[in-house]
């Protein structure tokens, strides 16, 4: 438990800090988010509960996800297309009216969960839409399986080291 509360202290959950900030700050943290969430599964993890209650912003500036309840390999996932209803009955139904095994995720639906203040829903959309369409996520999948992982680097790029500046550059 005061492990638990340790982690909280340190990061301004998400859910809390849209409440309260400016525009400026919530782009950055939604946007931050969805790079979160993509260098996730680049690791091969997929969060399962991707609500912004279970990430938070750092004194950085970063987002963290800090739930890890409902955590699985990005790879035992099948992400999939959400049907089209075919009558009016079945898109009205309470029930999903087509087959949804263990393991389906429906990457379509993640927007109908997320709370954004506007401007940041905005910027995340136009930044990282690819988040809610499953080929990015069978496409992360791909890579995975060839053995071939992306880069994470762990410093955003305004932080991080330029190499190749010719007065600078040392050649070996």
């Amino acid at each position: 438990m005061i492990a638990h509360a340790y982690v909280e202290r340190r990061v301004r959950p998400l859910n809390l800090l849209f409440r309260e900030c400016d525009a400026q700050t919530a782009i950055a943290a939604a946007c931050d988010y969805a790079q979160s969430i993509k260098d996730l599964a680049a690791s091969n993890i997929f969060a399962g509960d991707l609500l912004t209650k279970n990430f938070g912003l750092t004194r950085r500036g970063r987002v963290v996800f800090y739930d890890y309840d409902e955590l699985c390999l990005l790879t035992d996932c099948s992400f999939r297309e959400l049907p089209h209803s075919r009558t009016y009955e079945e898109e009205l139904s309470a029930e999903p009216w087509f087959p949804v095994r263990e393991g389906d995720i429906f990457p379509e639906e993640f927007p109908n969960f997320l709370s954004f203040p506007e401007p940041a829903r905005i910027a995340l959309f136009k930044r990282h839409g690819d988040l809610f369409d499953p080929k990015f996520w069978r496409g992360v999948q791909e890579k995975l399986r060839a053995g071939d992982p992306p880069e994470i680097p762990p410093y955003t790029d305004a932080r991080r080291l330029v190499l190749g500046n010719s007065e600078t550059d040392v050649s070996p």
